[in-house]
């Protein structure tokens, strides 16, 4: 399934990626714009100046800058989707049209569903069609290592830290909980977490899938006519 982007994407080169959420473009005609780069992350391995991109220049009610970064070329022929808030979106639509086997068969998603007072805000509840509740939350994966290897987190998460800890409770009271990495780089092939970035990620990831949380990785392959959900992809406990 393809989700195309509401408009053709524009090319350009990265000048620089500044103040988290500000990047400089250079488009192909020549002209030099600052665009909204809407990624929180460190961007390890995907925001190197001279980088070809893609851009969408849609000027939005509210917004001061005139268009926002979507895709990175990583390597020759790899593409990645910088736009976080994207993976959300893409699984949702994927859901809806039971493309992720592992979750299909639920008629009712609902999303941003807080369970406890005090909890953290998951990004979808899943119920419905007979089944027992899920609760998934989505991370975006684009750090590209090499050979096919893709890593998460790409800098220490806190915030993924708590979120797994509450994923594994949920598990270990009976609720169905599932950690979905919705992986936008065609370059990769596999997961893993990234235990040299973030340890304690990588001890509480695994933690999580011996307590019964399902851990899921999705291809979601990018490309300047939009993002093609494509399938499953294996995640390594192993260690780097």
């Amino acid at each position: 399934m393809l989700i195309p982007f509401a408009q053709p994407l524009l090319g350009g080169t990265l000048v620089r990626r500044y103040k988290r959420f500000l990047a400089d473009i250079r488009l192909d005609d020549g002209h030099e714009l600052t665009l909204h780069c809407p990624n929180t992350g460190s961007m390890k391995n995907c925001g190197e100046p001279g980088s070809r991109v893609w851009v969408d220049l849609h000027q939005r009610p509210g917004r001061k800058l005139p268009g926002t970064w979507e895709l990175v070329e990583t390597a020759p022929g790899q593409l990645a989707c910088v736009h976080s808030a994207r993976a959300n979106a893409v699984v949702a639509a994927a859901l809806a049209e039971r493309l992720i086997l592992p979750l299909a068969g639920y008629t009712d998603i609902r999303r941003e569903v807080t369970l406890a007072p005090g909890g953290s805000r998951f990004d979808f509840l899943l119920s419905g069609h007979g089944q027992d509740s899920c609760v998934v939350e989505v991370k975006s994966v684009t750090l590209a290592l090499g050979d096919g290897e893709g890593a998460f987190p790409d800098a220490v998460s806190l915030r993924g830290q708590k979120h797994l800890r509450e994923l594994t409770e949920l598990a270990q009271s009976g609720q169905r909980s599932c950690l979905l990495f919705c992986v936008m780089h065609s370059g990769i092939t596999r997961v893993r977490p990234a235990d040299e970035i973030d340890p304690r990620y990588g001890s509480l990831l695994r933690e999580a899938q011996a307590a019964g949380v399902q851990v899921l990785a999705w291809s979601v392959r990018p490309s300047p006519r939009g993002l093609e959900v494509a399938g499953q992809l294996p995640v390594d406990y192993s260690g780097n």
